[in-house]
């Protein structure tokens, strides 16, 4: 779903001049000891701060919503059957494919390299060793990813072990972003500490900031904190080629939201709090799971928490999301957002931008930069309120 008028801005409006030096290539020392760059929405005015310093903006009864996917072990590096050359691939998302899922079976969208040499109708079979060097697990590819853009093909993975999640876990690795160069560090830095189940192919990397500790403190400050899950997709990796954003095809990825979060977006606007967004895969669960059409003046049923006489947000399942933010977009649920440096020309540059201002965000980069931030996934922290 695209939210923006062709033709107004052209995807070059939103580049920057990113310096490689600044592309942080480790964690901070202290998840929450980063720097924060706090923007006033309205304004665009800036304060240097320190992540931990959140606590100083937030208010009792405001309420944080955060993404709890975790991390698959989603990057494969093997040979390619017959020939032994090196091949990787890369797990985007399970689909459905002709045969039933079991334990030790499924499909898979993947990213392929080297894509020639592995191309469906050719017997292309991927083999990935255990420590020991023996075949853990397979990947025969069989189809054409659908929409299938360079390197996008379907992936029938099978295993002799018990299931294919320990198959995973033998082999695969936790896939850092290709900006990332040469990182040799504990990987559970590329997790969140409140992450739960296995479901993306990247961080929400937003949520790296936060310790238990900071969480605990918010809590007892009266900060309410819930989570939904966003399954995080190929789009994290991709720049927007095409001159007008309004025509690059976002892709679908698949978000969940409980009625207990539903319940406190409701309880917080009901008493005059504040709906704190952190990471852009929050933002889009939570317009997402927005309905407009959930309202108190007697189409909703009356022990519907989540209505109100503006619309609501309605609890989903795993729901499929195509909700492409682009300046010119009306936020219904978040009131304010954390957030990380972001990579020129991509989609989570334009949803920012949205939140603010083109002129806003730019002008805070350029900050940012002069100031010697670290910037992208382990970079530090924006606060925008």
């Amino acid at each position: 779903m695209n939210t923006y008028a062709t033709g107004i801005m052209k995807t070059e409006d939103f580049n920057y001049n990113l310096p490689e030096e600044l592309i942080a290539q480790e964690p901070a020392a202290e998840r929450d000891g980063c720097r924060m760059l706090v923007m006033d929405r309205k304004t665009g005015a800036l304060e240097d701060r320190i992540f931990r310093d959140i606590e100083e903006y937030l208010r009792p009864g405001d309420l944080i919503v955060a993404n709890e996917t975790r991390v698959l072990p989603a990057r494969l590096l093997g040979a390619k059957r017959g020939t032994g050359g090196a091949a990787e691939v890369f797990l985007l998302r399970e689909v459905a494919g002709p045969e039933p899922r079991t334990n030790q079976c499924a499909y898979w969208e993947t990213l392929v390299r080297p894509g020639k040499r592995l191309k469906p109708g050719t017997g292309a079979v991927v083999d990935f060793l255990d420590a020991s060097g023996n075949v853990a697990l397979s990947a025969e590819i069989v189809d054409w990813a659908e929409g299938a853009q360079k390197g996008e093909r379907v992936a029938k993975l099978t295993t002799t072990m018990p299931s294919l999640d320990e198959a995973l876990h033998a082999v695969g690795n936790t896939p850092l972003p290709p900006y990332i160069k040469n990182y040799a560090g504990d990987t559970e830095l590329y997790q969140t500490v409140f992450s739960k189940r296995e479901s993306s192919a990247a961080a929400p990397t937003a949520g790296l900031h936060f310790t238990p500790e900071l969480i605990e403190r918010l809590r007892a400050k009266g900060v309410r904190w819930e989570t939904v899950e966003l399954e995080v997709g190929l789009d994290t990796f991709r720049v927007i080629d095409e001159e007008d954003p309004a025509e690059h095809q976002i892709h679908t990825e698949f978000f969940t939201v409980e009625q207990r979060v539903s319940d406190a977006v409701a309880e917080t606007r009901a008493n005059g709090g504040r709906i704190i967004a952190v990471g852009t895969t929050s933002v889009r669960s939570l317009e997402s799971a927005w309905d407009a059409q959930l309202a108190s003046n007697g189409t909703a049923k009356k022990d519907d928490p989540t209505a109100t006489s503006e619309g609501g947000l309605r609890a989903r399942a795993r729901e499929a999301t195509s909700l492409y933010i682009l300046p010119g977009y009306q936020f219904h649920v978040v009131d304010a957002l954390v957030t990380n440096f972001h990579v020129p020309r991509s989609t989570l540059m334009m949803l920012v931008s949205a939140f603010s201002s083109r002129e806003n965000l730019l002008a805070a980069y350029d900050h940012a930069i002069e100031e010697r931030y670290r910037l992208l996934s382990f970079g530090d922290a924006m606060f925008i309120h």
